[in-house]
């Protein structure tokens, strides 16, 4: 079946991000710490499950990214998933703002992983980087999951079409339809 629409043989980066936009995702932030313990962390909406077993996640960090250093060098981060009152806390990890840690409560974890946004997550995933490649400007680094702290029951953060939303509220689990 011919649809009529038109195959471009180029992908431009802005019609590419443009289209991209649409896919609503959750956000998360990921955090790790320096070898001088120094936290680090970014807004993340390129999250996904990999496996079950091990349990395994992928993350899609600039390379160019301090987060991404961290990370590297400690073999180890966290997935904050956040709730959608978070919105705040996203918009201030996705800026350049240096004293970012020093605006939110966070806590060490008591194992491998990154710094804890208790005040701000549903769940935080504590990681040990097992794999990553590098991919243009980012890189994918996977983390094997090795502790999950549920937190809270809040809908999730969401963000697509270039702006952050709540999960709506009647689709939450247990909700059923379209």
């Amino acid at each position: 079946m011919t649809t009529g629409a038109t195959v471009a043989h180029v992908v431009e980066p802005d019609g590419f991000r443009a289209v991209m936009a649409t896919l609503p995702a959750a956000v998360a932030i990921v955090t790790a710490a320096a070898a001088d313990g120094r936290p680090w962390g970014m807004t993340c909406s390129s999250v996904c499950s990999v496996t079950l077993t091990p349990p395994t996640l992928l993350v899609c960090l600039r390379t160019a990214s301090p987060t991404l250093a961290a990370v590297v060098s400690g073999r180890a981060f966290s997935v904050n998933l956040l709730c959608a009152r978070s919105y705040p806390v996203a918009e201030l990890f996705a800026s350049a703002a240096a004293d970012r840690f020093d605006r939110v409560r966070w806590r060490r974890p008591t194992g491998t992983g990154g710094p804890h946004l208790a005040d701000d997550a549903r769940a935080v995933l504590d990681c040990r980087l097992s794999e990553s490649a590098e991919v243009g400007d980012h890189m994918v680094v996977f983390g094997e999951v090795r502790a999950i702290r549920r937190l809270s029951d809040e809908p999730p953060l969401m963000y697509g079409y270039r702006r952050y939303a709540p999960w709506p509220a009647d689709r939450g689990p247990g909700a059923v339809g379209g």
